[in-house]
């Protein structure tokens, strides 16, 4: 099977031997009272990546090199820029079976978390480096904006015999008492409080200000 292993939009040049990927729980489990165990279910955690990636230094036929690194050098320098720069990008596996039929492939946005670069005899001349990678989730806070209406129901009084008549009905009228106001006044006789607007409308012509009536004065109700 052949691999194509992307970090970034960065080729390596010789594919990794294992790609590991760990999928971690968050299960955590407690004991009762009477010392039963039991397991809480929680989230999955987030998928953990680590890998070997040899740069090669000599010109390897199998070496696959795309134009998106130039050398070990630019490599390093690419890694620095990542774990400094604190953003996620994509690490990305293509893998090819026999015939060049396509297997199922990985795409997943991580962080880089740390890295390691050795020099290892075994390898000779070439940069072994090891990284570790946590896959990431994006996320964010959503702003709801909610209004909320104080709206209680107007209760609907029995129609009178005049008005089942289809005869206009008399009109309302109202008189002032100590301590009254337009609400008060609103919230007795109509049921709601919010509607002294309408008394207000009716009794422009004796009202010059709304919170200013006085006792005795006559308002004509809607």
């Amino acid at each position: 099977m052949a691999y194509e292993v992307y970090i970034d939009d960065m080729l390596l040049p010789l594919p990794p031997e294992k790609i590991p990927i760990k999928y971690g729980g968050q299960n955590k489990t407690v004991t009762l009272i009477n010392g039963e165990e039991i397991n809480m279910i929680r989230p999955p955690g987030l998928a953990e990546i680590s890998i070997d990636i040899v740069i090669p230094q000599m010109d390897y036929p199998c070496a696959i090199w795309d134009g998106s690194i130039d050398n070990a050098e630019d490599f390093l320098e690419r890694l620095k820029e990542l774990k400094e720069g604190g953003r996620s990008f994509e690490f990305i596996v293509i893998r090819d079976g026999p015939g060049s039929d396509s297997f199922f492939d990985t795409n997943m946005d991580v962080t880089l978390e740390d890295y390691k670069v050795s020099d290892d005899v075994k390898e000779g001349l070439d940069l072994v480096v090891s990284l570790s990678m946590k896959e990431y989730i994006n996320y964010g806070t959503k702003i709801m904006n909610f209004v909320i209406v104080d709206e209680q129901p107007v209760p609907t009084a029995p129609q009178s015999e005049q008005e089942r008549q289809g005869e206009p009905p008399a009109e309302k009228t109202y008189t002032v008492t100590k301590g009254d106001c337009l609400w008060i006044i609103a919230k007795k006789q109509l049921g709601n409080g919010s509607r002294w607007q309408e008394i207000y409308n009716l009794n422009k012509d004796k009202i010059s200000n709304s919170n200013l009536i006085y006792p005795g004065q006559v308002f004509n109700l809607p």
